[in-house]
C-alpha cells in the first residue's frame, strides 16, 4: 500500500469511526422507576453498550452502511437526530430504547436499577424493547424485528415467525448472538474467528468487553480490538426539549483499543440483514468465519432449520420419561452456579 492509499484509509476509517452513535454513562436524567438513581454511572455500561450496538443497526438501516457524521454538514439531521432520540434519558415513548425503558423491562426478570446486567441479559433486553415500540404501526421501528440465539444456535423457522407480518411485509433482521468464548479467560482459538466477523459488513459490532468493564468493540487493529468506552459521564441532553439539541456528546473522536486476550469470554455479536437475501448469503459463507481452525473444536455459533419450541418440547418429552433425578442435584448450589454464570454478573 503507498502512503497516498494508506492516508486514505486511515482517514476513512477515522470518518467510520466518529459516525458511530457514543452513549455512555449520563447524569441528572430523570429519576429511575422504583429507585432513587438519576445517573448509571458505575453499573450501566453494559446497557450502553447494547444500546451502542443497536443504534449502529439502526443507523444501517435509516441512514446506510456508508452514512457519515459530518458536523459541518446537515443532510441526514433529521434521521440522525430521530435515532439518537430512541436512546434519549428519559421514561417517555419517544425513547424506546433509552437506559429507563430497559431498567424497566429488566425488572420483569428480577433486575432492578444499579444491578449489572450481562451481554446476554441486555441482547434479550433490546428484543423485548423492540418488541414493544414495533407494536406502533405508524412508528417507523416496525420495520425491523430482533432476534436473540439461542443456546449459540439460530433457529430459521423463529427467525422467520419474526420477520414476517401478518399482512406479507418482512422486516429487516438485527440479529443478536450472545457467546461465551473460553472458560475463565478467551480460548484463544476463537481470537480470529472474532477478528474475522468484524469485518463482515453485516457485523454492527460485539458488546463484551474485561471483567468490571464493559465496551463495545467495532474493529480490530493487529492483536487489539478498537472500541467505544461507555465509562464517561456526561451531562444528560435534552432531546425533546429542542429539535436542535447538540450532537457531540453523542460521538467519540478517540478510538481506543484493548488486547484482544484480555477480553472477558462472555460476549454477544450483532449482525444486521435488509432482506432475506442479504441473510442467506451471510448463512453461505459464515462457516468460514466461525469455525476454528482446530477441527475439534465448536463453531461459535450455527444455524439450525426448525424452531427452537420444538427442540425444547422434545427434551422435555425425554426428560418427563427419565427417573426424577432431583434426590441427586443440590439446587441451593445450582442456583449459585447459575448466578455466577451470569456474563458480568456480581462485578464491583
Amino acid at each position: 500500500m503507498d502512503a497516498t492509499n494508506f492516508e486514505n484509509t486511515i482517514e476513512e476509517f477515522k470518518r467510520d469511526f466518529v459516525s458511530r452513535l457514543w452513549l455512555t454513562y449520563r447524569r441528572e436524567f430523570p429519576i429511575l422507576n422504583g429507585s432513587t438513581f438519576t445517573t448509571d454511572c458505575g453499573w450501566g455500561c453494559m446497557l450502553r453498550s447494547g444500546q451502542m450496538m443497536l443504534a449502529q443497526a439502526l443507523v444501517c438501516h435509516f441512514l446506510g452502511r456508508d452514512w457519515r457524521w459530518r458536523p459541518e454538514q446537515s443532510t441526514d439531521e433529521s434521521s440522525h437526530r430521530m435515532i439518537i432520540k430512541w436512546f434519549g434519558d428519559q421514561p417517555t415513548p419517544e425513547s424506546p430504547f433509552s437506559i429507563h425503558r430497559l431498567v424497566s423491562l429488566g425488572t420483569l426478570s428480577g433486575k432492578r436499577a444499579g444491578d449489572w446486567y450481562g451481554p446476554s441479559s441486555v441482547a434479550h433486553l433490546l428484543c423485548q424493547a423492540m418488541e414493544r415500540a414495533s407494536e406502533d404501526p405508524n412508528n417507523k421501528l416496525n420495520q425491523l424485528a430482533v432476534y436473540v440465539a439461542q443456546d449459540c444456535a439460530v433457529y430459521m423457522q423463529d427467525v422467520e415467525n419474526v420477520c414476517c407480518t401478518p399482512d406479507g411485509r418482512r422486516k429487516a433482521l438485527i440479529l443478536l448472538v450472545p457467546l461465551r468464548l473460553g472458560a475463565d479467560k478467551l480460548n484463544p482459538i476463537y481470537a480470529p474467528c472474532l477478528t474475522s466477523l468484524l469485518t463482515l459488513d453485516s457485523c454492527i459490532g460485539v458488546i463484551g468487553g474485561r471483567p468490571r468493564h464493559s465496551l463495545y468493540f467495532v474493529g480490530y487493529q493487529d492483536d487489539k480490538l478498537i472500541h467505544l468506552d461507555p465509562h464517561y459521564c456526561q451531562e444528560t441532553v435534552d432531546v425533546e426539549g429542542s429539535e436542535k439539541f447538540p450532537l457531540t456528546s453523542f460521538h467519540c473522536t478517540s478510538p481506543r483499543k484493548m488486547l484482544l486476550s484480555k477480553m472477558d469470554p462472555s460476549c454477544c455479536v450483532g449482525f444486521y440483514f435488509p432482506d432475506k437475501e442479504s441473510l442467506t448469503d451471510f448463512m453461505e459463507t459464515i462457516q468460514q468465519f466461525v469455525i476454528p481452525n482446530q477441527k475439534i473444536d465448536y463453531p461459535m455459533f450455527l444455524f439450525c432449520e426448525g424452531s427452537g419450541k420444538d427442540l425444547q418440547q422434545g427434551i422435555d418429552v425425554v426428560e418427563s420419561l427419565l427417573p426424577s433425578a432431583s434426590q441427586f442435584v443440590n439446587h441451593e448450589s445450582m442456583e449459585d452456579d447459575l448466578y455466577e454464570c451470569e456474563e458480568f454478573e456480581l462485578l464491583q
